[in-house]
């Protein structure tokens, strides 16, 4: 799952966005402290940026140029600004592409998808192809490997069933029942220690990389992934 960061100051068309991408299988992240841009950036590590032109404190361009130093993920501007002049302006400082307002959602889907395409295209192969993100915490399921900043860990085919399923549910919980499904695929009986053996193994594993108390056990429903990350 793509995680696209939203940069928008007006709250009913950010949240309206977020609501509209979300339905296409994406995962974003709503800046709300607009001083705070690029440390929201670095602290999610999206993987598009949808970016206007007119912000509190600093404008866009200001914004895509911090960014450029860092990453080279795509950055669509969504800007009310028609001139031509501005839509050179955000391409020189280091934009994708701009789409001006009032906008489609036909063609803001589609640019989203093409940028993806090509960015994705780039490091699919190496990185084992279909990616599952959560604020920054990566699971690449064709090789069962969990990424997290410079942290990279290979997991075993169960780590990788529950990694995976957590991912996916995001914040929402997940029951006992379900889990074990996912992970031995049998409706045969399973010992319920036996789960709590994983979920031991993969609450140290992910301390290890630097992420503590991220799997919270929720009395009487099952566990959920808690977003303590930075």
């Amino acid at each position: 799952m793509a995680t696209i960061l939203i940069v928008e100051d007006n709250e009913d068309l950010r949240t309206f966005v977020s609501d509209h991408i979300t339905k296409f299988g994406y995962d974003s992240y709503l800046v709300t402290d607009f001083k705070e841009v690029l440390s929201d950036f670095l602290k999610v590590t999206p993987d598009l940026v949808l970016l206007d032109i007119n912000l509190p404190y600093y404008d866009g361009f200001y914004w895509c140029r911090q960014i450029r130093k860092h990453s080279n993920c795509p950055i669509i501007f969504i800007s009310a600004r028609e001139s031509t002049m501005d839509q050179v302006m955000a391409i020189e400082h280091g934009a994708d592409d701009y789409i001006t307002k009032p906008f489609s959602f036909e063609i803001v889907t589609a640019k989203i998808k093409s940028q993806l395409r090509r960015t994705l295209g780039e490091y699919a192969e190496p990185q084992g192809g279909k990616v599952i993100n959560l604020h920054g915490l990566k699971y690449y399921p064709e090789k069962l490997e969990l990424v997290f900043q410079d942290h990279i860990q290979e997991l075993s085919k169960k780590e990788a069933a529950m990694i995976e399923l957590l991912l996916e549910r995001g914040e929402r919980v997940t029951s006992r029942d379900r889990l074990m499904e996912k992970m031995w695929d049998t409706d045969l009986f399973v010992d319920e220690n036996t789960l709590n053996v994983y979920i031991s193994r993969l609450r140290k594993l992910l301390k290890e990389m630097g992420i503590h108390d991220a799997i919270e056990t929720v009395r009487g429903a099952g566990y959920r992934l808690k977003k303590t990350w930075d």
